[in-house]
């Protein structure tokens, strides 16, 4: 972790806004982010908006190229006319970094930046019905651009990067207490081989990868007040991964209410683009490897003191044992769930322990 990094106030905002051209007035708040650092900043001259956000990337998380995959899966998107808040070129228009010229990404003090359009709307507190075809064709949309390109410098959703890596992480901080190490890494390893074998055959590209509705934004439709535009936002975290985990981000809920709404997105879904009901049976161990990898991220995280501050329970004793039983209810619910299955019984989720992990859906 670099020293300009956990240093950086608005003054560092304010120089790299200059430096791409731009004329703030001085006005900087800075925004709720744990992993990066975000700033909304006043421009004097509106002609290419009243306000930008600058987003400074945490060192050592991204290389260069898979920031600017990111953003090249941004400029696809843009260009199929999916709504989503892509970054800013230097001279204002939003793009990527190319032959052209109209470079995305700044770099300050050892820091890589980006700039963006602050986009107005509000989070939705639950997805109603009404929006249920929309948002299913919209992410049909994300996921077919998604498949017609290739992200190799970004992190694949599988067992290896959200299981064995934080489980990594975790050991050799030695994060988890003795009285439950053996027991949460066996649960761990009980998950990841699971998914493994759930996931063989199924196919992968590029999705948002934290597509819960913390990420989707919703407003007035101009003309029409009564109507509402989405957008996807945060695709910080997007990867080489199934769809399916995406749509169950987003409806993450088991009860039977959770599973009609799920059935109708993927209703409006298969109206652009094909998804086979047998991907949902990955819908359980995509959870419990967010377990792991939610975990395994504050612990390499644990030396930025926001984090401490942000989960003062983290590394108690209470707090492992409690981890430790979610995951391993989880690998049981799962493993009856397959059982039911090869008899021709429950349904996807019919098995499943109750949602007990509290902390997993943490805006990051």
């Amino acid at each position: 972790m670099s020293d300009s990094f956990l240093s950086l106030g608005p003054d560092g905002a304010l120089r790299a806004v200059e430096a791409a051209g731009l004329a703030p007035t001085g006005h900087v708040t800075p925004l709720t982010c744990l992993e990066n650092r975000v700033y909304d900043v006043r421009l004097e001259d509106a002609g290419v908006a009243s306000h930008v956000v600058i987003k400074f990337y945490r060192p050592g998380r991204w290389s260069r190229a898979a920031i600017l995959e990111e953003h090249a899966f941004l400029a696809d998107l843009r260009r199929a006319e999916v709504p989503v808040c892509a970054p800013l070129a230097w001279d204002g228009r939003e793009g990527q970094e190319g032959p052209e010229g109209h470079r995305t990404l700044g770099e300050q003090d050892g820091l890589l930046y980006a700039l963006w359009p602050r986009t107005g709307g509000r989070s939705p507190d639950e997805i109603r019905d009404d929006a249920l075809p929309v948002l299913g064709r919209l992410l049909a949309r994300i996921h077919a651009v998604g498949a017609a390109g290739e992200a190799p410098a970004r992190p694949r959703y599988d067992a290896a990067t959200r299981v064995r890596e934080p489980l990594a992480a975790l050991e050799a901080g030695r994060f988890l207490p003795d009285a439950c190490a053996r027991r949460y890494r066996a649960a761990a390893e009980a998950v990841a081989e699971l998914y493994e074998a759930r996931s063989r055959g199924v196919p992968v590209h590029r999705i948002h990868g934290d597509c819960h509705r913390g990420n989707l934004l919703e407003r007035p439709a101009q003309g029409d007040p009564g109507e509402s535009r989405w957008f996807f936002l945060d695709f910080d975290d997007f990867g080489v991964g199934p769809a399916v985990q995406d749509v169950w981000m987003l409806l993450p809920g088991r009860d039977a209410e959770a599973l009609r709404q799920r059935a109708r997105l993927l209703d409006a879904y298969r109206e652009l683009r094909d998804f086979d009901d047998a991907w949902l049976a990955l819908v359980e161990p995509l959870r419990a490897l967010r377990f792991v990898w939610y975990a395994g991220w504050i612990a390499r995280r644990w030396h930025d003191p926001v984090f401490p501050d942000a989960f003062p329970h983290f590394g108690s004793e209470e707090y492992w044992e409690r981890e430790t039983r979610d995951l391993e209810d989880q690998a049981r619910g799962i493993a009856r769930e397959a059982e039911a299955r090869d008899a021709g019984g429950a349904a996807a989720g019919d098995e499943a322990p109750a949602l007990t992990n509290e902390d997993y859906f943490w805006d990051l």
